[in-house]
């Protein structure tokens, strides 16, 4: 029997069928290097739009009226993490035929794999819970639609998702990348409204040890850690990499491994201007007038009018918000699919999966709704994503572990220099999630 400790042996079992089969392979590359290359583009974007979800907001809210520009550090790292992530992820789809989910249940004995499946569950049903209360939230913003209707509401954009999957993938992108345009104006001219002092924008970017000393800005800087490098998009961007028909030569895997890391880099890069510009709007708008505990999405629209002086910002505002739970939903419903097939190769028809995931993601949302109101979805939305940075660990760990074996990734294994900046992303998010826990119960 294989170790799962042996890093020297190579999978546990063959690869079985591929999750997502029914998009897997099925975008086609055509001849010449530009083409081929923007044949390449689109994942990317797919991941990106976990980089700033509901949940996203209310962790860049809360951090930016409490402590202005001084988390912007945070999001800066966060994503320089989640660049290097990303492109193992690329990497191990491409290298081994696998997703994540896939070599974890080919490289692990049971009691190993199904704990990490559980663990890949409850960071997906956390992400969900952010989506439903996003995107309802947004509905009521605009439409004046009550949370709790609009919680269920949520329920129905399967039918969205499956008739975009019967279009083909690149629609599925397409429809992805118009939602994207979309908020990146809306905030584009928020920001324009709220003037920041971009000085102080500069310097916010500049590390400081407060973030460690303070625990309030320690869990909220997690809380930015767990909503940028988001366990679930490690499943999700090694499954989609693998909807491209790259071939199976070496040259063929080098060049669609240059292609997907150039798509998932740039499009991190616009990732962070959103984040920071959802960080740097809350500063600006609320710390600097001496708002600083605004973490209810609610509360935020409704005081951007009045102190940025202007009848549109709240719409903006709205329209982005409900723009980016409209791009979760289909993201975190394509790596639920991906988490399920991989992990126990069972194959659950789409809508029925949607369903199963989102039932789980409205309960605990509507309870809160109903019990609390909106009072309540802020700080709900902040807890959702510190859990999933305390799950980022059992998703990354093996992430580095089998990108850096040769036996399984053959020559296209992670260099000596990328395998070290990948430890020690893995060492630090496990040293920061450990204080968490430290300050929480001390």
């Amino acid at each position: 029997m294989n170790s799962f400790f042996d890093l020297r042996n190579d999978w546990r079992q063959p690869r079985g069928d591929a999750p997502l089969a029914d998009v897997h392979r099925s975008v086609q590359l055509p001849k010449g290097t530009w083409r081929r290359f923007a044949a390449f583009l689109g994942p990317g974007y797919m991941v990106a739009v976990g980089y700033m979800d509901p949940g996203n907001w209310a962790t860049s809210l809360a951090g930016g009226s409490k402590f202005g520009y001084t988390l912007l550090v945070v999001a800066l790292i966060s994503n320089l993490m989640a660049v290097v992530l990303q492109s193992l992820c690329a990497r191990l789809a491409i290298a081994s035929g696998r997703d994540l989910a896939q070599a974890c249940r080919d490289a692990f004995p049971r009691f190993v794999s199904i704990p990490l499946w559980l663990a890949a569950e409850i960071a997906i049903i956390a992400t969900d819970i952010a989506e439903v209360i996003g995107t309802a939230i947004g509905l009521n913003l605009l439409f004046g639609i009550p949370l709790e209707l609009g919680v269920l509401i949520t329920a129905l954009d399967v039918f969205l998702i499956l008739w975009l999957q019967t279009k083909g993938f690149r629609w599925l992108e397409a429809f992805i990348i118009t939602l994207l345009g979309v908020i990146a104006v809306c905030f584009g001219l928020q920001i324009a409204m709220a003037d920041p002092i971009w000085s102080d924008v500069i310097k916010g970017f500049a590390p400081t040890t407060e973030i460690l000393r303070n625990p309030e800005m320690l869990y909220l800087a997690l809380g930015i850690l767990g909503a940028t490098v988001m366990p679930h998009n490690l499943y999700l961007h090694s499954a989609i990499v693998q909807t491209r028909n790259y071939g199976d030569s070496i040259e063929e895997k080098r060049e669609a491994l240059k292609f997907a890391t150039i798509d998932s880099t740039v499009a991190l890069t616009f990732a962070l201007l959103i984040n920071a510009s959802i960080l740097i709007l809350a500063a600006a708008s609320f710390n600097a007038v001496g708002k600083t505990e605004v973490a209810e999405l609610g509360d935020a629209h409704e005081l951007l009018g009045p102190l940025l002086g202007s009848g549109i910002a709240p719409s903006l505002f709205a329209i982005a918000l409900l723009a980016c739970g409209l791009n979760s939903t289909v993201t975190a419903t394509l790596a639920g699919q991906a988490v399920m097939e991989g992990f126990l190769q069972i194959r659950l028809p789409p809508w029925l999966r949607r369903l199963i995931t989102r039932a789980i993601a409205i309960i605990p949302a509507a309870g809160v709704t109903i019990y609390y109101g909106s009072a309540g979805t802020g700080r709900l939305l902040i807890l959702t994503q510190v859990i999933l940075s305390l799950q980022l660990s059992f998703a990354v760990v093996p992430l580095v572990m089998f990108t850096a074996n040769r036996a399984k990734m053959g020559a296209l294994a992670a260099p000596r220099w990328l395998v070290a900046l990948a430890i020690l992303i893995a060492v630090v998010i496990i040293a920061l999630n450990l204080k968490l826990l430290w300050d929480f119960f001390g």
